[in-house]
C-alpha cells in the first residue's frame, strides 16, 4: 500500500476561478486528477489536510466531495481554516462517498500505521492577538486528543499527523513538542502558498519528519509519503 498526500485543493464549489491567483492555478484539479488517476491504485491511501472546498455550507460541498470520493484510494480528510462547509462531524461524515472518512478529534488505523491529527492556527508571535492564542491553545488540545485516542488503539505502531496549518517555524517550535511527546513519525501540512512555501519547514526536526504538501508547491502533484519509492515528489 501507497500513501500519498496533497493539500489545498480548493474546490470550486461557488465556481471560484483559481487562476486569479496566478495562471499556473489554470484547471489544476484537473491536473492532480490526472496524476492522481495514473498512480493511485484501490489499495493505497491519500491524505488530504484541508481547505477542500470554497463551499459555505455542506450541502454546496456534496459535489466537491463526490469528485474526491471518485478518485482511487481510500482518501482521509481534515479540516482546514477555508473549510466553511465543515459543520459537526456527525454530518460531515454522514456526508462523505464511500472510502472517504474525516478526522476530527480523534485516528484511524490503515494499513499497519496510526493516523491523527489537528488543523492547528497560526503560531505564537507578537502580533499575536488573544483570540488567535486562544484558539492556538485549543488546536493543541485537540491534537493531542486525537494522539491520545491513537495511542489507546495501538501502543507501539508509527503515527502519521495531518495538520493544516504549519505545525511550527524556524523560529517558532509550535506545535513539535506535542508530536515529540507521542513519537510521531511524520507530519504532512499545507495552508502555505507562493513564495511561503519555500520557507517551510521540511525533513527531520526532534524525530518528526515534516513534509510541505500545498498542491501548488508540488506542481499539482500528489506527494508520495510512503510506497511506490521510485515516484519523485515535485517541489522537494
Amino acid at each position: 500500500m501507497a500513501v500519498y498526500a496533497i493539500a489545498d485543493l480548493h474546490l470550486p464549489a461557488r465556481q471560484k476561478p483559481m487562476d486569479i491567483f496566478g495562471e499556473h492555478w489554470k484547471d489544476h484539479f484537473q491536473r492532480i486528477s490526472q496524476d492522481w488517476l495514473s498512480r493511485v491504485r484501490p489499495e493505497d491511501l491519500v491524505l488530504l489536510p484541508g481547505d477542500l472546498s470554497w463551499a459555505m455550507k455542506l450541502e454546496e460541498a456534496r459535489e466537491d466531495l463526490q469528485s474526491i470520493g471518485a478518485l482511487p484510494g481510500t482518501k482521509l480528510l481534515l479540516r482546514g481554516n477555508h473549510d466553511y462547509w465543515w459543520s459537526s462531524i456527525g454530518r460531515v461524515r454522514r456526508a462523505l462517498p464511500e472510502g472517504t472518512y474525516a478526522l476530527q478529534n480523534d485516528s484511524l488505523l490503515i494499513g499497519g500505521r496510526l493516523y491523527a491529527g489537528s488543523r492547528g492556527w497560526t503560531l505564537p508571535g507578537p502580533e499575536l492577538s488573544e483570540d488567535d492564542l486562544r484558539i492556538y491553545n485549543r488546536e493543541r488540545m485537540r491534537l493531542e486528543m486525537s494522539l491520545k485516542h491513537a495511542r489507546r488503539l495501538d501502543a507501539d505502531v508509527p503515527i502519521t499527523v495531518m495538520m493544516h496549518y504549519p505545525p511550527l517555524t524556524e523560529e517558532a517550535p509550535g506545535f513539535s513538542d506535542i508530536l515529540e511527546a507521542y513519537g510521531v513519525s511524520d507530519c504532512v501540512y499545507g495552508h502555505l502558498h507562493g513564495p511561503a512555501i519555500y520557507g517551510a519547514v521540511r525533513g527531520l526536526r526532534g524525530g518528526v519528519r515534516y513534509h510541505q504538501v500545498s498542491c501548488d508547491g508540488l506542481d499539482f502533484k500528489l506527494y508520495t509519503l510512503y510506497g511506490d519509492s521510485t515516484q519523485k515528489n515535485e517541489g522537494e
